[in-house]
């Protein structure tokens, strides 16, 4: 599973056997297009024959399956060798193991009397605190299985490669892999499996409910690893492929999924469903009435607040076991904690295998239940807001993602008109890499335009997007006006003059157009009618949204961004910063700040970070905020609302947690939280709208806490103290002057 350190593992074994052993060696490694949590497959080979090129392995010797729920969805053992070995990571024991498996997997290992062992890898390295991180535990397992070393040497080159790899992340995760080490043998048995199959069990599609048609001959075929067997036929001639797909792809690959443990506790703030990366936990509120054919399991309690009725509607809390992908942070931000059960909140974490059944149940019928009318809620806070559908659901982004909670809350907010261009990196490849699409539309058929372009033009090509977007609502409003006697006046004044600044006035907005379109219909002999029949959508208010990461808008697109901000037009800027160039594997930025370890200043980076959000402030024309979802999420909605509502261009520069920060991604929240109370991200929001003295507002407080206490939480920075102490000490010295003056410039912007 991609991120869980296999391949680092691999690379490290392949390396062990070819430093110790007269064999030859070779790694070859294969990976999807995705971003963590997809599926790698290492081929190592090694022999006394020299080896010429690669090529992957179709003849194996020994294979291992490092997530249980593969061997469900892939035919694991199709390349092993008769009386070959077979290594499963199994939460089942070995007397368990045998009726679990699928039919195929039986009859296979049967026919190739293959020797089948087991381990628990996922508990022995929790219990390690390694998380979900098995790669150590299999790894060891493999060289006490294959006998390539003897053991004790195996197991000592493996605590060498530990110490190469790991020695910069600290002792304590050296400790930690060598604890996992030691403890992989205890776990690790050998299967005496019966000689006949008792499973009826099928491998299971690669996606669940897959629609007829595109969806299941196409795409649920590439999900299940034979997309080569597709003819150039079957894909559609324009290039197009349908949005809303992930939907179907499940990929469960989640241990622990939170649960919704004391529906009393909970108060209903809906920061769990804020905080979410993949959209897989949700909340709404719903008549009693729809509530009275639900699974008994499906929790539910009396709404809480307005507009709702406690006595006639219900809130119900749930999450998608299957595409939740375990990371944590709805648990890390939920506030309702017991004062009697220690470490006991309203939702906590719980091993999937004990209630995944149920709560599959429980989402299939959840999933169904009505969405609340949007113009009813008060969508100006976190609660109501997140009562809205995401239009940007289950995305292929790493667990614990801290870029994606911020589209997410866009397209709750606007995804029914707003026209994305995305920028290359982590977002285009969560965002728009095939086969599945996580942009999604409405019942009503509505939802965002998407398309991807580079990193150097990204921008620029947004402000296309923008300046055809406005010149197709001229012609639009013209060809109205033209035909304001065939329309009628009343309904083209209607349309005109709503501004679609509130909810209501939005619905209304849909429903005069849809009016307007019956209207269109009858003028079949008026070519001004049919032309503005292909034109209706652009009466209505839309918005042209720029995303991608620091890279793009610091670095290599910053050009474009810069002339975009200048412009003057009415056009938003999100930055989704994670400090460093993310998708492409850690290498410095200008985002990056001074004192982290990344790629191209392995030692420490000796220059500060871009004040990207003080120079947009500069053109004094343009709508500026920083924010951190994780530290202050209502800061984070009014930001994005506010850039919406700006008649100009905007900038919204939101701090986005990432794996390359050298931490459990469950404490992002809480790390995002730090980079605020120290002053390294300061929040604040700039809106040349507003009178003198009141444009800049600074929505934190004044530094409570030394730089260190965000900084050393972190391996990017723990790396240089430990490497070099009198360096790491410098630089923090720096670092925390830099954030000083940086609060004093910001004091004096609260006179603008």
């Amino acid at each position: 599973l991609g991120s869980d350190g296999t391949v680092g593992a691999n690379k490290n074994s392949i390396k062990i056997i070819g430093d110790t052993t007269d064999n030859y060696v070779q790694g070859y490694f294969v990976y999807d297009s995705k971003k963590a949590g997809a599926q790698t497959i290492s081929h190592l080979r090694f022999g006394p024959e020299p080896i010429y090129s690669s090529y992957l392995i179709d003849k194996a010797d020994f294979i291992a399956s490092h997530q249980f729920n593969f061997i469900e969805r892939y035919d694991m053992i199709a390349d092993l060798k008769q009386g070959g070995t077979f290594l499963l990571n199994s939460p089942f024991s070995k007397e368990e193991i045998w009726d679990k498996l699928p039919k195929k997997m039986q009859e296979g290992i049967i026919e190739k009397e293959a020797k089948f062992y087991v381990v628990d890898a996922t508990k022995v390295a929790h219990e390690a605190n390694l998380g979900k991180r098995t790669n150590t535990v299999l790894q060891t397992c493999f060289f006490a299985i294959s006998g390539i070393l003897p053991k004790d040497e195996a197991i000592q080159k493996i605590k060498d490669a530990i110490v190469k790899s790991y020695a910069h992340k600290g002792d304590a995760v050296v400790q930690m892999n060598f604890n996992a080490v030691d403890k992989s043998l205890e776990n690790l048995y050998q299967v005496d499996y019966p000689k006949d199959v008792s499973s009826e069990k099928g491998l299971l599609s690669a996606m669940t409910d897959a629609p007829d048609g595109f969806v299941k001959n196409v795409l649920e075929k590439i999900l299940g690893g034979h997309g080569d067997e597709l003819p150039v036929s079957a894909f559609p001639v324009d290039g197009t492929f349908p949005t809303g797909t992930t939907q179907y792809e499940k990929s469960g690959i989640a241990n622990f999924i939170p649960i919704w443990d004391d529906e009393v506790l909970c108060t209903q703030c809906n920061k769990c469903v804020a905080i979410c990366p993949h959209a897989a936990i949700r909340a709404k509120v719903v008549p009693n009435e729809v509530m009275a054919d639900a699974p008994g399991s499906l929790k539910s309690v009396p709404a809480k607040g307005r507009p709702f009725s406690a006595e006639t509607e219900s809130y119900v809390l749930q999450v998608s076991p299957e595409d939740c992908t375990g990371c944590d942070l709805c648990v890390a931000v939920c506030p309702a904690e017991s004062k009697e059960i220690e470490n006991f909140k309203a939702i906590n974490m719980r091993k999937k295998l004990d209630f995944d059944a149920v709560e599959n149940v429980n989402w299939d019928y959840f999933i169904d239940l009505p969405d609340y009318d949007r113009s009813a809620l008060q969508i100006t806070n976190i609660k109501g807001s997140q009562f809205l559908e995401p239009l940007f659901e289950f995305s292929g982004a790493c667990s614990g993602c801290g870029e994606t909670p911020y589209i997410k809350m866009l397209t709750q907010l606007y995804g029914d008109s707003i026209i994305i261009a995305n920028a290359t990196g982590c977002s285009s490849i969560y965002g728009g890499n095939l086969p599945t699409t996580p942009y999604k539309t409405n019942a009503a058929g509505r939802g965002p335009a998407w398309a991807n372009s580079l990193f150097e033009d990204n921008a620029e090509f947004g402000f296309g997007m923008k300046l055809a977007l406005t010149k197709k609502q001229e012609i639009a409003v013209n060809l109205l006006e033209q035909l304001k006697n065939e329309v009628g006046e009343e309904l083209t004044e209607a349309i005109l003059m709503n501004p679609e600044e509130t909810e209501e006035q939005r619905s209304q907005k849909f429903a005069d157009v849809d009016r307007l379109k019956e209207v269109l219909a009858k003028e079949k002999d008026n070519p001004d009618a049919k032309k503005l029949s292909q034109l209706t959508e652009y009466l209505r208010k839309k918005g042209v949204w720029i995303l991608g990461g620091d890279g793009w808008a610091y670095d290599i697109g910053y050009g474009g961004v810069d002339h975009v901000l200048a412009s003057g037009e009415d056009v938003n800027i999100m930055v989704l910063d994670t400090d460093v160039y993310s998708n492409t594997g850690g290498q410095t930025s200008k985002a990056t700040p001074l004192g982290a370890s990344a790629k191209f200043s392995v030692s420490g980076k000796r220059t500060g970070k871009k004040s990207l959000a003080l120079q947009a402030i500069s053109y004094e024309n343009v709508y500026v905020a920083q924010v951190a979802m994780g530290a202050k999420d209502l800061q984070t909605l009014k930001a994005i609302e506010e850039a919406a509502a700006y008649p100009g261009p905007s900038l919204i520069v939101a701090y986005s947690h990432c794996g390359e920060h050298g931490y459990d991604l469950k404490d992002g929240a809480k790390q995002q939280q730090k980079a605020v109370e120290t002053g390294y991200w300061p929040l604040f929001r700039f809106d040349p709208s507003k009178p003198k003295g009141k444009k800049f507002k600074l929505d934190s407080k004044e530094p409570t806490k030394p730089l260190s206490h965000f900084m050393y939480n972190e391996t990017r920075f723990t790396r240089v103290v430990k490497d070099d102490a009198e360096l790491g000490a410098k630089l923090l010295k720096q670092a925390q002057e830099e954030v000083e003056t940086k609060w004093e410039r910001l004091e004096l912007f609260r006179n603008m």
